[in-house]
């Protein structure tokens, strides 16, 4: 018989990730999808709730099916891919992207807006970035409670305020939906889906979810339940509650996009937006109620990413120690931060357009290889099918080569959308499962001789 669980203990694991996820810099990307797609947003936010939501719990279901580590799932295609695949893990979640995008955000909602128009906001940002970002060093030094604490605070805050603001836009709108921005890719019902279905890549959740989920599984098996049955029965109710939040969170964020063109106009990134429609919304308090939250909510994003990315370092090159590393990837984030949010976002596009599709192909594996009998030829034959294909995407988000991209590989079904790595994964796949039927074949016939 298993220990019973009650609903508050499930409420209290499902908010525990929801709350790991709602870091400053997730409610930054549904507002454009919503301010750019216009009255297309529910089609675009379709495509974008599969990549930015509902992977999220899948990628941590896969985890736990595939050994409860990144490391030990992607081991399933090669002991050198799992080192490759995991290294440009941890230095997205770390000092190349999410560290200074979420520093980036700070500035952007909580002291911008604060500062004349014509301040000098390079030399604000210089110095905000670094006195944030030794913040981050202060509290990821020894383990602490502070930063858990910080979330059990920020969270509820958060949410409730969230709340506020999206009634007020309901009660009070800035605007009205607009027609899609031309050229923005939202033009079509088609081409919004497929273009919300990428931008769903730049929350981060799923390769996040990859590095976090671990602290999501062992909280679950620590409850001391008696059968896979229980475990199974309460991860899947936490990761309920943990899914219907993200989704309340990403359309609201989306709703304040499409009705903000009207007061605030179109703005170059959604941190600069958040902080316009919460001013528009409830005047200058808007700006210091958001920036109190959105400070908490990224020293807490900024303190679980440097600390994860520096532990892991440390554990693959132990000569430099967790302290050292997280020196070192403390000072790369100051430098990427002051790029600015913009150019950040535009930089680390074309990493996430390589990492999103091996991370989706891998959840994929790993919920099919009863199908195909876990063979490594499949992993291999996916991975290699799916990683061609996200090279090149992540080149042409680049602006290198696009249109001779684009001409080569346009006879690849979806290829210039974005989506054409699950035409070329599938036949690697299918390629991979007649490889390894071949070795059944051979092997069975040299045992019979």
């Amino acid at each position: 018989m298993g220990n019973k669980i009650s609903f508050v203990q499930i409420l209290v694991i499902g908010f525990m990730l929801f709350a790991m996820f709602l870091g400053a810099g997730n409610v930054i990307f549904a507002p454009i999808v919503g301010q750019q797609a216009g009255n297309h947003t529910p089609i675009a936010m379709a495509g974008f709730l599969i990549t930015g939501v509902g992977l999220v719990l899948l990628a941590i279901v896969a985890l736990n099916k595939g050994g409860g580590t990144v490391e030990s799932l992607a081991n399933r295609v090669s002991p050198k891919f799992a080192v490759v695949f995991s290294i440009l893990l941890f230095l997205a979640l770390g000092p190349f992207y999410v560290i200074p995008r979420t520093t980036s955000v700070v500035y952007e909602i909580a002291l911008k807006q604060l500062f004349p128009s014509d301040a000098n906001h390079t030399l604000f940002l210089l110095i905000f970035s670094v006195a944030f970002i030794a913040m981050t060093i202060y509290l990821s030094w020894e383990t602490s409670k502070l930063v858990e604490r910080l979330g059990k605070i920020a969270t509820p805050i958060f949410t409730v305020l969230l709340v506020i603001i999206v009634t007020k836009s309901i009660i009070t709108p800035m605007g009205s939906a607009q027609a899609p921005v031309e050229s923005a890719g939202y033009e079509t019902t088609m081409a919004a889906f497929l273009k919300g279905f990428t931008q769903g890549y730049y929350t981060m959740d799923v390769l996040a979810a990859f590095v976090f989920g671990g602290i999501f599984i062992k909280s679950i098996e620590s409850l001391n339940l008696k059968s896979q049955k229980d475990v199974s029965k309460v991860f899947f109710q936490a990761g309920i509650i943990t899914v219907v939040g993200l989704v309340a969170l990403q359309v609201s964020m989306a709703w304040i996009g499409v009705s903000s063109v009207d007061s605030v106009g179109y703005v170059s990134n959604g941190g600069e937006l958040i902080a316009l429609a919460a001013k528009t919304l409830f005047g200058q308090i808007g700006i210091y109620l958001i920036g109190i939250v959105i400070f908490l909510t990224g020293i807490t994003t900024n303190v679980a990413c440097l600390a994860a990315t520096a532990e892991y370092f440390g554990r693959i090159m132990p000569n430099i120690t967790y302290k050292k590393w997280l020196i070192v990837f403390s000072l790369l984030g100051v430098v990427f931060t002051n790029f600015g949010l913009t150019k950040i976002l535009s930089m680390a596009s074309p990493v996430l357009m390589l990492l999103y599709p091996i991370a989706i192909t891998l959840i994929i594996l790993i919920f099919t290889e009863k199908w195909f009998g876990g063979a490594q030829s499949v992993y291999v034959g996916t991975m290699i099918g799916t990683a061609l294909i996200a090279i090149l995407d992540a080149l042409k988000d680049a602006n290198i080569m696009v249109e001779q991209i684009n001409s080569t590989f346009a006879f690849i079904p979806l290829f210039t959308s974005g989506a054409g790595w699950l035409i070329t994964g599938l036949l690697g796949a299918i390629i991979g499962y007649l490889f390894s039927n071949k070795n059944v074949v051979q092997s069975s016939n040299s045992v019979s001789n």
